[in-house]
């Protein structure tokens, strides 16, 4: 983009028969773009200030979520009863060696239909042992074998959402993988996580994430188990989940 673009654009607005240039919302957009544009539009920028511009993307931002929110009601999944609950956490006490999906399947045997995440969610197990370490004593004690990942999202001057993925390592703090796409899903993660596992880099033993459904479904660790070729157990949310080394 010329800079002389730039300037006739600012004088246009300081011609218009006010005491004072009113800015226009198409005077804004064009900024907005230009901004993005136009490496040295700050330069170019008279008549507002730089933080003007960027002010005016975040509001055109807020804008654009508060309209594809609207209208939607209230979001995540309903309460399943509290019948149901109690069904689940008896299910669970009577049977230790139960796990999550075989008292979901039990449920659809009754006609419940409910998810194995749900099912983790209510249920409570006795504690036959002691209380487990910190979280700092098993960081310090497992750094070096520890991988977290996560997403970060950037957003575009045309309201496009790019999601980036990292790994990183807890030790070193080294990013060991990034990558960019506008639709991520468990198998583009899985791959990433694969592709991060090369002969530069020997699998983690432990791999940090959230529950996020593009770690696999239902969140059981199945894309980290991609990444080490065995399957791997469900983990709670922030918490390490092992991966076991292929065998």
């Amino acid at each position: 983009m010329n800079p002389l673009i730039c300037l006739r654009q600012q004088l246009l607005v300081l011609h218009r028969r006010q005491a004072r240039g009113r800015l226009r919302d198409a005077d804004k957009r064009f900024w907005i773009l230009a901004c993005r544009w136009f490496a040295s539009w700050r330069h170019s920028l008279l008549i507002v200030k730089p933080e003007t511009v960027l002010r005016w993307h975040r509001r055109g931002w807020k804008a654009y979520w508060r309209r594809r929110s609207k209208g939607r009601g209230s979001s995540g999944r309903r309460p399943i009863a509290p019948e149901l609950q109690v069904l689940i956490q008896r299910m669970g006490a009577e049977n230790h060696l139960w796990g999550q999906r075989r008292i979901q399947a039990e449920l659809t045997r009754l006609g419940f239909n409910v998810s194995a995440r749900t099912v983790a969610k209510y249920m409570r197990r006795p504690r036959d042992r002691g209380p487990s370490p910190s979280w700092r004593t098993f960081i310090k004690q497992h750094s070096s074998a520890i991988w977290a990942c996560d997403f970060l999202c950037v957003q575009t001057i045309f309201f496009r959402t790019l999601y980036v993925f990292f790994v990183i390592h807890h030790a070193s703090r080294e990013v060991l993988h990034l990558r960019v796409t506008q639709h991520p899903t468990a198998e583009w993660v899985a791959q990433q996580l694969v592709e991060c596992c090369g002969w530069d880099h020997e699998a983690p033993r432990f791999l940090i994430h959230d529950r996020d459904s593009r770690y696999g479904e239902g969140s059981n660790g199945d894309c980290a188990a991609s990444a080490s070729g065995r399957s791997a157990p469900r983990s709670d949310r922030l918490a390490p989940m092992p991966l076991p080394s292929a065998g």
